[in-house]
């Protein structure tokens, strides 16, 4: 009977902090010389930020709410709207979830997973390396959340044919994951929309993320090593109990059958096109990153074509029209700052702040996306950054590290706590659900803060020091 006073409480306490700390972003916007336009613009946006944490399973609501007085208060008019939305990102989105979709329903995740799984001497520490390594690469060429929740379910299957705790390795993967988000545009709704407004393309992220991406890969596998050591050796001696491998490698062992083999094809073709969709585009001379955002739409629709009898489940079950409504008016309110000129006016204090030094800009850029990225969704650190980084420009600043600061410090200051990205939450909620197993906020902070903290500084020396 006492829960739902103390619900109401709750409830009440995280309203007021939201009314005031929006109020608040208002005020000392007019304090720092924004006009009303510009200072509303920020206290809405603001306000739809911090409501978004405080209330997440309302940020749809909140999310149409603060759209709807956007627009009403003529802070901005509805065809600015519309082009902020970034609808092309969203078109993107959908076409690779029903690809996702598609493979999946054709086995060839599994295949996949079983295939590399087939190793000789199996141990721990190799267990734990090739999960990373597959992980990674997994978020390079599919969305985050489909890569960890085939990550997840291997995991588990493996680890309770051992015995073990699946905690260090589904923790692990998650940490990978993240990290290997950066290495191309499909692997982060962030990457596609750092691309969609910077004019990135597939092989410039192939070039300067890629590798970067496999370094800082390489070290946060070290730490995991070290640092998950004694279930390591748990495992270990788990593994020399239940004697050879072979009932392993049949426990796993899937045989790729048509269907397989047809998706296996189908994503090779449009893994390759997307990969040379600028060339494409310079052979056709068609505008730039064209073919990036719909070849997706291209194959989502001969997928539907050819699955005809399940086009409509794909459609209606597999794309996450939620999530991608919450992106399209987050990135439209994050638009309106640039509409008003706000996010000029901020980066102008960020650059007086640097001195007007674009490599000091850069570190600011990268450890306050990361440090912010541990509280918030990466999307929406990196959509509030964009009109800013857009605003350099008008300032004299042409420089594409603003770009990959912003990538590489959402995506990196993802891993240091637990609500720091989606595959963090996705993997963690699963863990619960499944094994009734509850990580606590330390538990991860320290480990996630280690490997934030590594790679963030590895980013930051590449920024400063290489071209």
């Amino acid at each position: 009977m006492e829960i739902q006073p103390l619900y109401k409480n709750h409830m009440f306490i995280k309203t007021v902090i939201l009314l005031l700390a929006s109020s608040l972003a208002g005020i000392l916007s007019r304090m720092l010389a924004f006009n009303s336009q510009q200072s509303l613009a920020i206290a809405i946006f603001s306000a739809s930020v911090i409501g978004t944490l405080l209330f997440w399973n309302l940020r749809l609501s909140i999310g149409f709410l603060g759209a709807s007085l956007l627009l009403i208060t003529r802070t901005i008019d509805l065809d600015h709207f519309i082009k902020f939305a970034s609808f092309e990102v969203i078109l993107f989105l959908v076409g690779m979830m029903i690809l996702m979709a598609f493979l999946k329903d054709m086995g060839f995740f599994t295949w996949i997973l079983t295939l590399i799984l087939r190793i000789k001497n199996f141990t721990a520490t190799k267990f734990l390396i090739l999960i990373s390594i597959i992980s990674a690469l997994f978020s390079c060429t599919v969305d985050e959340v489909t890569s960890i929740i085939i990550m997840v379910a291997a995991i588990f299957e493996i680890c309770d044919f051992f015995e073990v705790n699946p905690t260090p390795f589904v923790i692990g993967s998650v940490l990978t994951t993240n990290i290997g988000s950066t290495g191309t545009v499909l692997g982060n709704p962030v990457g596609i929309l750092i691309a969609a407004k910077s004019g990135l393309t597939f092989e410039d992220f192939l070039i300067k993320a890629f590798p970067l991406m496999l370094v800082c890969l390489t070290a946060v596998i070290l730490l995991l090593i070290i640092w998950f050591r004694r279930p390591l050796e748990e495992m270990d001696e788990k593994i020399k109990e239940h004697g050879t491998n072979e009932m392993f490698i049949r426990l796993i062992s899937v045989p790729p059958d048509a269907p397989v083999k047809k998706g296996l094809w189908f994503f090779i073709v449009t893994l390759f096109l997307i990969g040379m969709h600028h060339r494409l585009e310079v052979l056709f001379d068609l505008p730039p990153n064209i073919l990036l955002f719909t070849i997706p739409i291209i194959s989502s629709a001969i997928i539907m074509l050819l699955r005809f009898e399940k086009a409509q489940q794909y459609v209606q079950k597999d794309v996450e029209w939620g999530t991608l409504l919450f992106f399209i008016f987050l990135f439209a309110k994050a638009g309106t700052l640039r509409y008003t000129g706000a996010s000029d006016v901020l980066a102008q204090k960020f650059s007086s702040l640097a001195g007007n030094n674009s490599y000091v800009l850069t570190s600011i850029l990268l450890w306050v996306s990361s440090i912010t990225s541990s509280i918030l969704d990466n999307v929406i650190v990196v959509a509030s950054f964009v009109p800013i980084v857009q605003s350099f420009q008008s300032l004299g600043f042409v420089f594409q590290k603003f770009w990959w600061a912003l990538l590489f410090g959402a995506c990196f200051g993802g891993n240091i706590t637990l609500v720091g990205s989606t595959a963090n939450i996705v993997a963690l909620g699963i863990l619960e659900k499944e094994r009734n197993i509850k990580i606590t906020f330390l538990n991860w902070f320290w480990v996630g803060l280690s490997a934030g903290v590594i790679t963030t500084g590895i980013a930051w020396c590449y920024l400063l020091f290489f071209k």
